[in-house]
């Protein structure tokens, strides 16, 4: 197949001029492709992680060993999709291990949270190729939210630990 920019034509949902390796709360949202139900089920309001869902719960709770400059806030693996919010202290350069600021080279993506997001996909997505006949994982892209401020912050904190019991009425959800 070749390139066709009518097809794959790729419009950015990130907030343009924002630098996304700056400090900060983020609400993310990271779907499966076509809304499979990969993860596990909800049971009387409940989620239930088959082994899959399992295996995303751990990528998700390592991503702090990979990128020591993000902190895990509340976070939810529901049956087709993960609601976390994650806060960049400082950059967010991958194992911390980035060069220093150089003004005559552009900032790379090693430093956003876009590669935070992007290292999750991957380890979830080897060991579901290794280990399942799951091939695609994830919708191409992901979702985010800059937390403005406290206010907002328990707003979302509240709407993903109530995410499974929810799970009927919500939009990615079975309702």
């Amino acid at each position: 197949m070749s390139y066709d920019p009518k097809k794959h034509h790729r419009r950015s949902i990130r907030l343009k001029g924002y630098d996304y390796s700056q400090g900060g709360f983020y609400f993310i949202t990271i779907c499966t492709k076509n809304g499979a139900h990969l993860f596990g089920r909800i049971e009387k309001g409940v989620m239930q992680l088959n082994e899959v869902g399992r295996i995303a719960e751990k990528c998700w709770l390592a991503i702090p060993e990979h990128f020591p400059q993000a902190v895990l806030h509340a976070f939810v693996i529901m049956p087709n999709h993960v609601h976390g919010i994650v806060e960049i202290v400082g950059a967010a350069g991958a194992k911390n291990f980035s060069p220093l600021p150089d003004p005559k080279r552009p900032k790379g993506t090693s430093q956003t949270i876009g590669s935070i997001v992007r290292g999750f996909k991957i380890g979830v997505t080897k060991w579901a190729r290794a280990n399942t006949d799951i091939q695609d994982v994830w919708h191409r892209n992901y979702y985010e939210i800059i937390i403005p401020d406290g206010r907002v912050y328990y707003r979302i904190s509240a709407y993903i630990q109530n995410n499974p019991a929810n799970w009927k009425s919500d939009r990615f959800g079975a309702g």
